[in-house]
């Protein structure tokens, strides 16, 4: 689902899909999805970008639970892959928009919530357990669930409201299809509608034209 800030304090909203902080690498030659566990624009996010996101949070859960890794990591890297899609198509909706976030409005985000949590240590931990998002990507979080309220207050609406929902939907269904996204199958298939993945597989790695 789409987030928002009050799913600190109040748990996931109904607004939307799946969320969180962008690791991109540049496409490079050969097969031009080798390596890649999405093609979003034109730009690879990487199968090792991914890995090493999902690594990093398991390890971050473990060290904070007494050094067991009890996160699913199959469910876990799939998210991963959604939220890194998605940023992108945040991004895209907001720019065609001429919206931005500020580091200025990040910074003030995550000293609100940090305060009505007791502390910056107590968002991170509330963000790593109940969001899946560990310390090096909290600025990336709220990039997005502002980037998201932006969308939908630019129509006068709130993104937590079946309004605001609908309107953010629109936006996002929009650079979608504008950004010609592809993911590698092994993870499902980007819903442009949806604004998720599905478990339909399409091809992959381009094969080469037959010659006569």
């Amino acid at each position: 689902m789409i987030r928002t800030r009050t799913a600190l304090r109040h748990g996931r909203t109904t607004v939307g899909v799946l969320l969180a902080g962008a690791a991109l690498a540049a496409c490079g030659s050969g097969a031009p999805h080798q390596g890649s566990a999405a093609v979003v624009g034109g730009e690879q996010i990487s199968i090792a970008a991914v890995e090493s996101r999902v690594t990093g949070l398991r390890d971050a859960v473990a060290a904070e639970s007494g050094g067991e890794r009890t996160t699913e990591r199959a469910g876990l890297v799939r998210r991963t892959v959604a939220e890194l899609v998605l940023n992108q198509v945040v991004a895209k909706a907001l720019a065609d928009r001429q919206l931005t976030v500020t580091d200025g409005e990040i910074d003030e985000a995550r000293e609100s919530e940090a305060k009505l949590l007791g502390g910056t240590a107590e968002l991170q931990r509330e963000l790593l357990f109940k969001q899946s998002v560990p310390a090096a990507d909290v600025a990336a979080f709220y990039r997005q669930q502002l980037g998201i309220q932006k969308l939908a207050a630019a129509q006068g609406k709130d993104a937590r409201t079946a309004e605001g929902d609908a309107v953010v939907r629109a936006a996002l269904t929009d650079a979608g299809a504008k950004l010609r996204i592809e993911v590698n199958p092994r993870y499902g298939r980007w819903d442009v509608k949806q604004i998720g993945l599905t478990n339909t597989v399409s091809d992959w790695l381009r094969q080469p034209t037959a010659t006569a």
